[in-house]
């Protein structure tokens, strides 16, 4: 069996926009919002450590541009500042407890998480750091938040994982249920491309009504044919900035706000909506892919990918394997050579003489840092360098399928989304529990405006 493939899926960073019930990085705008210089001063003690107001208000940023992105509706200052305090009152009694049962994370974990974060947003690691800088944020910073993030996930892992079992009975109990109904979920997935212009806090009638004909102009230009994509890298104002061409992944429709649903509900893929308002702004959807839900317990759906990989060793660096096949993509996007030649060329995988043709493979069959940046891909897409535990990566995806399930796959199934469902159940209460074994003391509340202190 190919050594990428795992016989089971262990929950480890997801890559993706937004941030997983397990926690995870998000797009690297969301986790490195600008520094924001004021007076600094306590607001709270977790063990004798200290949460500084300036640590409230940069989280405060970071849940502020979350909820933009997602086009809900923006939460009032008092209450940006109680989620951003309790998030980091639960991240520093974790990261106690990952100091205290000695959970170390080394550099080359935080190097694969870096090119991993670049992988995602679709950037060369370069490229990232330059985004990094331009948010206010130095590179040791953005690194060290990396390693915090991998020693919470490492912990999460250890104390939750091992408290989750599921029985034969629940998943008899499980597919009953399911059989009763035509499908897994009664929404389709669907993927949408974004542009938004925000609209400030306090902005007059006037402010308004130009930013909406401004809207209103940007959705003209990409209805007689202007590239979406484009568009939103010059005029989205959303936490990313356009960088993947606003589009926001392919997800079910529960997973998106509910006004970008009604909105794009009579569009066709490729159609564009006019302007939504939200609390953030004017948000101009197109529908990039639709897709139905599969029926219950009898298809999944496949991926045909292949991959070229680059082991690093005494005679290539890691950064020299990342440049190496950012620049052998650049030849196979632009039809220099063939994906499949230069995987039998190159590809120090065993995959190489079939040109890097992994075959036919189903959900969690791949390591989960290689299978998020391939399932974010379309078909024919070739990705950026990705790292994994084997290599550095590039992968291109040929084609998918709906395959009808055996009944031990459809145990595999239901085992999977059962322990899905109590991971969440369990990290939950463990995160209260960690909480309640942590001494809190309230100092000073942080204060409402994010204006620097005079």
């Amino acid at each position: 069996m190919n050594k990428l493939r795992l016989s089971t899926r262990s929950v480890l960073l997801a890559l993706a926009i937004g941030l997983p019930a397990m926690g995870g990085f998000g797009s690297v705008s969301a986790q490195a919002p600008k520094a924001i210089q004021q007076a600094d001063f306590i607001v709270a003690v977790v063990n004798s450590e200290p949460i500084t107001h300036n640590e409230v208000q940069t989280m405060r940023l970071r849940l502020e541009r979350e909820a933009a992105a997602r086009g809900g509706a923006r939460p009032d200052a008092q209450e940006l500042n109680r989620l951003a305090l309790e998030q980091l009152i639960n991240d520093k009694a974790q990261l106690q407890l990952a100091r205290e049962n000695g959970i170390k994370i080394d550099d080359d974990a935080v190097d694969q998480a870096e090119m991993n974060v670049a992988s995602s947003n679709q950037v060369t690691r370069d490229e990232l750091r330059k985004r990094v800088a331009q948010e206010g944020l130095s590179v040791t910073l953005f690194r060290n938040q990396l390693r915090e993030q991998l020693t919470l996930t490492k912990i999460r892992e250890r104390e939750v994982e091992s408290r989750v079992r599921i029985s034969e009975q629940e998943i008899d109990l499980f597919l009953a249920e399911k059989s009763s109904g035509p499908r897994l979920s009664g929404e389709p997935e669907i993927n949408l491309g974004m542009i938004l212009i925000a609209v400030p806090e306090n902005s007059t009638d006037e402010a308004v009504q130009a930013l909406e004909r401004r809207a209103q102009d940007v959705t003209a230009r990409a209805r007689k044919g202007e590239s979406f994509a484009e568009l939103a890298k010059t005029q989205s104002e959303a936490f990313d900035k356009g960088a993947k061409g606003g589009e926001m992944g392919l997800r079910s429709a529960q997973r998106y706000p509910e006004l970008f649903v009604k909105a794009i509900q009579k569009l066709r893929v490729n159609e564009i909506t006019d302007p939504v308002r939200s609390g953030a702004g004017f948000h101009i959807l197109k529908l990039l892919e639709r897709r139905d839900p599969p029926p219950v317990g009898l298809t999944v759906t496949q991926t045909r990918a292949r991959h070229i990989l680059l082991r690093a060793g005494p005679n290539l660096s890691r950064d020299q394997a990342v440049a190496r096949l950012a620049e052998l993509r650049k030849q196979i996007v632009s039809g220099r050579v063939s994906f499949a030649r230069a995987a039998q060329e190159t590809s120090q995988d065993g995959s190489a003489s079939q040109g890097g043709d992994l075959g036919w493979a189903g959900p969690g069959q791949f390591v989960p840092e290689f299978e998020q940046v391939m399932n974010r891909l379309s078909p024919n897409q070739v990705s950026e360098p990705l790292v994994s535990r084997f290599g550095v990566h590039i992968i291109e995806v040929m084609e998918r399928r709906n395959m009808a399930l055996t009944e031990r796959e459809q145990r595999e199934m239901a085992r999977s989304a059962l322990r899905e469902k109590k991971m969440d159940e369990t990290y939950a209460r463990w995160v209260d529990e960690t909480r309640g074994r942590a001494y809190v003391e309230m100092r000073e509340p942080p204060m409402t405006s994010t204006a620097p202190a005079r």
